[in-house]
């Protein structure tokens, strides 16, 4: 049996990184050289113990998978078909609002609640060229199962900044979130994949304040990883449930923040 390229998997991973980091310190660059000459500003609202904004988002996500001990027994006659499950990199986006405690003028929590739209996209690959009837998309001989959920996410971080320098000062974000999804449980448990609906993730972000006349606006990259398993065996398509122990998420996205 075939097991998954993990070098392939990094690399992937590796470009999306590269990617967001390269867009992030595109966008901010082009926006320091104008902010960093100009006047002094005092938008942002740093020093209030209590500022609001809000913020723009895309993300790029996927499932860490880890398969079962069922997976490699070659007599499982099953399983036997089930050449390997890979996960895929799918865009998305969210938007929602920023509120922001000043603990110090280089220390701040933010609360950001948002309503993100996610879409999980796998395929199934199979030795034999035959896949059952779905209702997913097939290419030869491999499955692609997509699901959908819209999530509503409570994220609460530790930001600490850097000295500001003009306009512009660096910082750094800490801290996790709780995700909620909107769909029942007996909604998506008719889906190919199926996944629980509650979620904690730990995240950990990098960007820069940058500071105009009339606003601050404040680029992000930021990783985060799911806690729980989500993976739901018991309702999955049975021609490949098995070869799954657990599905945590894991997305990479860049946040354009306004106060």
């Amino acid at each position: 049996m075939q097991t998954p390229d993990l070098r392939h998997q990094l690399n992937l991973h590796r470009r999306k990184i590269a990617a967001s980091l390269f867009l992030l310190l595109f966008t901010s660059s082009s926006l320091f050289a104008q902010a960093r000459f100009n006047a002094i500003s005092t938008a942002g609202q740093d020093e209030k113990a209590i500022s609001y904004g809000f913020f723009l988002a895309t993300h790029t996500n996927s499932w860490r998978l880890k398969y079962s001990e069922e997976f490699l027994n070659s007599q499982n006659a099953v399983l036997g078909q089930v050449q390997s499950i890979m996960p895929v990199y799918t865009p998305g986006f969210s938007l929602g609002f920023l509120t922001t405690f000043r603990l110090h003028d280089q220390l701040n929590i933010l609360f950001t609640p948002k309503v993100a739209f996610y879409e999980f996209k796998t395929d199934i690959n199979f030795f034999s060229n035959e896949v059952s009837n779905t209702m997913e998309p097939t290419r030869g001989n491999t499955r692609t199962i997509v699901t959908e959920s819209t999530m509503v996410e409570f994220p609460l971080l530790l930001k600490y900044k850097a000295q500001r320098f003009n306009n512009s000062r660096m910082f750094f974000t800490a801290g996790g979130s709780a995700m909620f999804r909107t769909k029942d449980q007996d909604e998506a448990d008719i889906e190919g994949l199926v996944t629980t609906g509650k979620d904690f993730t730990v995240d950990m972000g990098i960007g820069f304040d940058l500071y105009f006349k009339f606003f601050k606006f404040s680029p992000e990259v930021r990783f985060s990883h799911g806690l729980n398993n989500m993976y739901r065996p018991e309702a999955s398509d049975s021609e490949f449930a098995g070869a799954i122990e657990s599905l945590k998420r894991k997305s990479i996205t860049l946040y354009l923040n306004f106060q």
